[in-house]
């Protein structure tokens, strides 16, 4: 079998889905491998890497993709037009039901990867984690580099400097991340959550809990593993709850998303009013909305009061050679989970858990039941 891999083209899109490591072990299975030049430079990946590994280097996309039975790509390749009927898909699809519906009349099956179940088993495959760990990390990083004191308390011979205060919204895999980051870099962190496992989560890294403790916190995470979306009256008294702790705070992380929907705005202009001019706000949800009122989407943005709020979008782009490894490393787990050494191929069973979360379309039907349209529809 032929596997694929070509160069992102999304904007703000640096990371690649396969590398000389994992090139190496797919080869290993059976597979020939072909990248399309220069896949992997923005990564820091060179042609002479993969061709080494064992890979072709193919010179455009339609040249790497011709003849493929498995895509593995980050974001769902734009010359899908090029992909063979009844190839596999696997990457970061994003997929609305229309979308969904497209790529069942294309005869393509998909693996959105995001939609993951979250069970022991799909561990270490989740991309959603291995990408969010490093975007809660690169969040922290950023902050210290736009934040005009230091992180530490330091003291000197001339004064002390005080530590940063860093409050952090939202304690998924990001968010404990950055928590984590933020104390070692010797600032004094809170934080709040609505999913109420979260708050022993965050008193283990030595950060203050800060949040709504009431009948719907309690019921705050799906079954899945992902936060709920809130209602209106939950969200205006957490905004009143940490209104407080912003006015007070230095640099306010937001890592607030729930998957698929726009992000809730959590932070709004009144608050970011009320903080100290050379503050700083890190919007990591900046990708679907942003959970600041303030944010621009992909930039950086000074408010009227001197507070400064970064709405890079793609955080785990940020820091592409990490992120391709782990991406990379998530594909490579699951093709092999469902490798069949006999036949050489992927057998997907549609009772596993794990395709049933994540495969969205097959022989040219929409599979995924969000996704399904419903009978009216149909007729």
């Amino acid at each position: 079998m032929r596997l694929a891999v070509v160069e992102e083209r999304a904007a703000h899109e640096t990371r690649v889905a396969a590398t000389p490591e994992t090139v190496r072990k797919l080869a290993a299975l059976g597979l020939s491998i072909s990248i399309e030049s220069g896949a992997g430079l923005t990564s820091g990946f060179p042609d002479s890497a993969y061709s080494e590994a064992g890979a072709e280097i193919a010179p455009s996309a339609a040249d790497a993709l011709a003849g493929a039975d498995i895509v593995f790509a980050v974001r769902l390749p734009e010359a899908r037009g090029a992909i063979k009927r009844g190839a596999l898909v696997v990457c970061i699809a994003a997929a609305d039901a229309p979308l969904a519906a497209q790529l069942a009349q294309a005869d393509l099956n998909v693996i959105a990867m995001e939609r993951l179940p979250r069970i022991t088993r799909a561990q270490s495959m989740d991309v959603l984690s291995s990408q969010a760990n490093l975007a809660g990390y690169r969040a922290v990083i950023e902050a210290a580099n736009a934040f005009d004191r230091g992180f530490p308390m330091m003291m000197t011979a001339a004064g002390t400097v005080p530590p940063a205060r860093v409050f952090v919204i939202g304690a998924g895999v990001a968010g404990l991340q950055a928590i984590a980051t933020a104390r070692r870099l010797g600032a004094i962190v809170s934080a709040t959550d609505v999913r109420p496992a979260a708050k022993d989560e965050i008193k283990s890294l030595g950060a203050t809990f800060v949040g709504v403790e009431d009948e719907e916190s309690a019921a705050a995470q799906t079954a899945g593993g992902y936060a709920r979306e809130m209602s209106e009256a939950y969200r205006q008294k957490q905004a009143e709850l940490v209104a407080a702790t912003i006015a007070k705070t230095d640099i306010v992380i937001t890592t607030a998303l729930v998957l698929g929907r726009k992000a809730p705005r959590l932070v709004s202009a009144a608050h970011v009013a009320s903080m100290k001019p050379g503050s700083v706000i890190v919007d990591i949800a900046a990708d679907a909305g942003g959970n600041c009122e303030l944010t621009v989407p992909g930039q950086m943005r000074l408010s009227p009061n001197g507070v400064k709020i970064l709405g890079y979008v793609n955080w785990a782009s940020r820091m592409p050679v990490a992120a391709s490894s782990l991406y990379a490393r998530n594909l490579l787990t699951f093709l092999t989970t469902f490798w069949n050494k006999d036949s050489q191929s992927p057998v997907l069973p549609d009772a596993d858990p794990i395709i049933a979360g994540a495969m969205l379309t097959r022989g040219g039907q929409v599979i995924h039941p969000e996704l399904r349209p419903i009978p009216s529809q149909a007729a």
